[in-house]
């Protein structure tokens, strides 16, 4: 967790005295609007939040959208340039395929549905996608991005559904699975992680999150998304292929993953992807080992048939 923690709480310093101010700056009394306009521009993260969410505004306003984002626009510069090209972008493919195959597992989990959504901050799902009654869902990101947005999105009156309960842990959280927990998470019921837009800089920090997830998540549980492709080259020297890498990567962590192809997941929708090379890996995962929790029931279980002398609990062991 400290490899997570160490990039997502780095600030984003920009001061007035080392920023060279042209004509149209517009300085209010004791510089204060001025300054947090110049931290925002020089905030990474928060830059790539906003570029994703300008991406799903375009995709909103196309003629035949993939999805529809309502609140995407009051995430983006009143200013945004709209760029509404004939293909869709690989991020709005995979956003569609991320909601979509969310949704269809949450639809058919009994009882209590739990959802890990590790984003950017400004990830709207939790608005936007039809949950189902009794969905909790969990969102995983940096603190500054998330409150900001969620100041814009009450703003615009954005609501959770009803009967769905929405709860923040913050990236910058010294034990993520331990404030999962407290905020109500089970490891013995079945839950879905999708990760996209989470700020992975270090194939170390995608492990750490793999050891999460790996901890948290049920047997038989999904993880989602997107990676970096970059990551599959931190390997020096290495010769397998990125699907071996892949195999390996997460086996090693108690997963079975498949790669899922941009344009066979364009195509099976009707649409083209826009030309150029897109530096991110869309996977579907599904846990094959026990989480802890499922681990540590047993282990109970075990003990009090074994005090009990009970021959039939053994048999079901």
């Amino acid at each position: 967790m400290e490899t997570l923690l160490r990039f997502a709480s780095a600030p984003a310093v920009s001061t007035i005295s080392n920023v060279r101010l042209n004509d149209k700056t517009k300085i209010k009394k004791n510089g204060v609007l001025l300054r947090a306009k110049l931290e925002d521009d020089h905030d990474p993260l928060l830059q790539a939040a906003i570029n994703a969410a300008s991406l799903r505004f375009q995709e909103t306003h196309r003629p035949e959208p993939l999805f529809v984002d309502p609140y995407a626009g009051c995430l983006v510069p009143p200013n945004a340039r709209m760029d509404l090209k004939k293909h869709s972008h690989h991020y709005c493919l995979a956003s569609k395929f991320i909601d979509d195959k969310l949704l269809r597992t949450v639809n058919h989990i009994d009882g209590l549905k739990q959802v890990v959504l590790l984003t950017d901050g400004m990830d709207t799902r939790p608005y936007r996608l039809n949950w189902p009654t009794s969905t909790i869902i969990f969102d995983i990101s940096p603190e500054r991005i998330f409150q900001k947005t969620a100041e814009k999105l009450e703003g615009v009156g954005a609501k959770i559904p009803r009967s769905c309960l929405f709860l923040h842990v913050p990236l910058e959280s010294s034990n993520i699975q331990q404030a999962l927990r407290i905020k109500g998470f089970n490891g013995n019921r079945p839950s879905i992680w999708a990760i996209q837009g989470l700020p992975v800089m270090t194939l170390a920090s995608f492990e750490e999150i793999l050891f999460i997830v790996s901890s948290l998540a049920m047997n038989g549980s999904l993880f989602l998304g997107e990676l970096p492709a970059w990551l599959t080259e931190t390997e020096i020297g290495s010769k397998s292929t990125t699907e071996k890498w892949m195999d390996k990567l997460f086996m090693s962590n108690g997963f079975g993953v498949s790669m899922i192809n941009y344009k066979e997941a364009a195509s099976s929708l009707g649409k083209e992807l826009a030309p150029g090379y897109y530096r991110n890996i869309l996977f579907v995962a599904e846990q094959m080992r026990f989480s802890d929790d499922q681990m540590e029931t047993w282990r109970k279980e075990f003990q009090r048939v074994e005090e009990e002398g009970d021959e039939e609990g053994f048999e079901e062991l």
